[in-house]
């Protein structure tokens, strides 16, 4: 049996309905990490759907319980072939964003796959059961093909990503030794084209940061005391501007990260991000000068405003308010002071006359940067094997402009990563009508049992 037989036998998988079928299971079970009243849910599908599945694998697994009080546990499977095989990290998460069950078009739930064409609708289907779907049917396919893989495998099963990971950091810390493996290859977030396959090596890091200008008591009347009152709103939408500008460039030197490397320029230059037909157009005059759209959103960072309010929108008064706060981002690439950036915007806020915004984080901690370089030895055995199986190279993205907890991994464990996304950027993820397209899908199959194939005649 060959590396042929295995991506022929994964396709036929597909093709015969076996993988939809061990799909639909997982997508019925309601994992919404963000509900309270979920927890019994994202417990049964670690022990009901991943447990018994990876069992008949060979695979010894383990209910991890969260260091956090009330939050969901993790699974953490093993399968181990030899001391002198090299180790696999898989990881995905079961949990889901919300369902909005009544939202969905033409009566679709989301918690059952819809087929409309190449369209296969439910939540989950993109992020993330459908992506590890596709790495844990690999496995399996290349263990019946083989009879073993040739190599070893760790296994993470996350229940909170969709609520920022909570616990996990602390998870894999305190079970370091039983996690210790060469590499993560995993799956999740988007293609930037639907058509060509993509790897991605870390992720930009991420903090949201509240600014606050708080001066009295209460709102006077602005005809009263109009050019008398100091007018919060305004304060707030000046000080946003000194940190970044009308066009979007970032203003706060110690928020602009250094020239990315020239393996990681060269890696980027020749890509354009592309939502597809229903994705917004590129502004280019938008953000830092004299980079490309990809040096923009992979190789730089962004300050965006996410929320701002001062007053009542919904039923303005003839009053100065009081108060006005905005609700910040920041997305970062490696090389920014990124533990310190609440410290840089408020010294910065002080410096040009704005004490009174007061800056706060909007979490507990930020998620760091992660980048891997491109010419890494797991690189190039993944993107030659993909590029073998599709008859295309695949795109390498040193870092995606989205978060993952990839720091987990990449900081914590020490492990180097590559990303394979099995979904497209218009998969409606966190929307409502989530789906994945059957090609990507089927392609995602055929490249992960090639994968891992040659992982196993690496060594």
């Amino acid at each position: 049996m060959s590396r042929d037989d295995a991506v022929a036998r994964i396709r036929d998988h597909f093709d015969t309905g076996g993988f939809k079928a061990r799909l639909a299971e997982m997508v019925a079970h309601r994992t919404e990490s963000q509900r309270p009243d979920r927890g019994p849910e994202l417990r049964a599908y670690l022990t009901d759907c991943i447990g018994p599945w990876i069992t008949g694998m060979g695979f010894g697994w383990r209910i991890v319980e969260n260091s956090l009080p009330g939050r969901p546990p993790f699974l953490i499977g093993d399968r181990h072939e030899g001391d002198g095989l090299p180790t696999v990290f898989i990881y995905g998460h079961g949990d889901v964003i919300h369902g909005y069950d009544d939202q969905w078009s033409n009566g679709r739930s989301p918690w059952a796959i819809t087929v409309e064409g190449d369209r296969w609708y439910g939540r989950g289907v993109a992020d993330n059961k459908g992506q590890h779907a596709i790495n844990l049917t690999a496995v399996e396919t290349v263990l019946k093909v083989r009879g073993r893989l040739g190599f070893n495998v760790k296994l993470l099963i996350d229940m909170g990503e969709e609520s920022g990971s909570p616990g996990l950091d602390a998870c894999a810390a305190a079970h370091r030794d039983a996690l210790k493996a060469d590499v993560l290859i995993a799956s999740d977030g988007p293609r930037l084209h639907a058509d060509r396959p993509m790897l991605y090596l870390g992720t930009r890091g991420v903090l949201n940061f509240r600014l606050e200008v708080d001066l009295r008591a209460g709102g006077h009347h602005s005809g009263n005391w109009g050019g008398l009152l100091a007018n919060p709103g305004t304060i707030l939408a000046n000080a946003i501007a000194s940190i970044v500008d009308g066009n979007g460039v970032i203003k706060v030197k110690a928020l602009r990260p250094p020239p990315a490397p020239e393996s990681v320029r060269a890696a980027i230059l020749g890509l354009r991000p592309d939502g597809g037909p229903d994705g917004p157009t590129i502004d280019d005059g938008w953000g830092e000068p004299g980079l490309t759209p990809s040096e923009r959103v992979y190789g730089w960072n962004a300050i965006e405003v996410l929320a701002f309010k001062t007053g009542n929108p919904e039923k303005p008064a003839n009053a100065i308010p009081p108060h006005a706060s905005a609700m910040m981002q920041i997305r970062y690439v490696v090389g920014t002071d990124w533990e310190n950036i609440v410290r840089h915007v408020q010294e910065h806020l002080d410096a040009h006359g704005f004490a009174m915004v007061k800056a706060s984080a909007a979490r507990d901690e930020a998620m760091a940067a992660t980048r891997l370089d491109p010419g890494n030895p797991w690189v190039t055995l993944v993107a030659g094997s993909i590029g073998r199986t599709t008859g295309t190279p695949p795109q390498v993205l040193p870092n995606l402009g989205g978060t993952l907890p990839n720091a987990v991994f990449a900081h914590t464990l020490g492990l180097p990563t590559v990303w394979i996304p099995h979904s497209y950027a218009g998969c409606n993820q966190h929307a409502p009508d989530e789906h994945g397209l059957a090609p990507v899908l089927r392609q995602g199959l055929e490249m992960m049992a090639g994968v891992y194939w040659d992982v196993g005649e690496a060594r």
